[in-house]
């Protein structure tokens, strides 16, 4: 599980509730289901129609990536690329072959299998570029519909704010209601805003940088496999990995490999 996922919703909404608290609230008075019918109901369809119904019923997956997918360690690519290019001076590439079924990365097992298959550098390199460029044109999609969420959110609750206002407008016969519709009326902005800006464009920018991140450890993983099938020495192997490394990171992992 993501813990910072989790930790920075439960900050978020829990400054918004302990807030409300300080100031007086309670909870049961932002509760209410007309607004909430109409903002999420509104901007669930909203997406429906900006996206296909496939990529709109995917948002489950979506979400799971935010909250359990575990990102590639970089050190542990370069660790596991380095001992398969000392594998294959040793043994030649062929040796790694009996490898592939501890490679848990499907990414890493198919480029490992490219390689030992004799496909030429060139052609490995197309197929494992190509690769990439889509894994991260899908990845997009779900920080799309995030984010097209997080823009639709908000004008749904000033929809639902309108309406309420007119509702309560024809009433003005009643002055003891106007306090509660109005506040009524008001929650359907506070559910939009919160929604948009506590949920969806919070999550659709972690999807963001995890997507920026996986692209980059597996662009670190293609230098790595070619200049592994180029035979170059497990040392250049890694040194050609670490430039994509912070400058902490690589000097720890320069010590750690000398």
């Amino acid at each position: 599980m993501d813990l910072a996922t989790v930790i920075g919703l439960l900050l978020a909404w829990g400054a918004v509730f302990v807030a409300l608290t300080m100031e007086g609230g309670s909870l049961s008075s932002l509760m209410l289901a007309g607004p909430a019918v109409l903002v999420f109901g509104g901007t669930a369809g909203a997406v429906i129609i900006s996206f296909s119904l496939k990529h709109s019923l995917n948002l489950g997956r979506v979400l799971k990536v935010a909250f359990l997918s575990k990102t590639l360690d970089r050190t542990q690519v370069i660790r596991l690329l380095v001992n398969l290019a000392k594998i294959a001076r040793q043994s030649g590439i062929l040796a790694l072959e009996e490898e592939l079924s501890k490679i848990e990365n499907a990414f890493l097992r198919n480029a490992i299998q490219l390689v030992v298959d004799g496909t030429q550098p060139e052609m490995v390199r197309e197929i494992l570029e190509t690769e990439i460029t889509h894994m991260g044109s899908r990845h997009k999609v779900g920080e799309e519909i995030l984010a097209t969420a997080g823009g639709y959110a908000p004008t749904l609750g000033i929809i639902g704010t309108v309406m309420g206002l007119v509702n309560m407008l024809e009433n003005l016969d009643d002055p003891g209601g106007m306090g509660p519709a109005i506040a009524a009326a008001f929650l359907a902005t506070l559910y939009g805003v919160m929604s948009a800006n506590l949920l969806f464009l919070p999550i659709a920018a972690k999807l963001k940088a995890r997507s920026h991140e996986e692209v980059a450890t597996y662009e670190l993983a293609l230098e790595g496999i070619l200049s592994l099938q180029a035979g170059d020495n497990p040392r250049v192997v890694a040194t050609k990995m670490m430039a994509f490394l912070p400058r902490d990171a690589k000097r720890k992992l320069e010590e750690e490999l000398a």
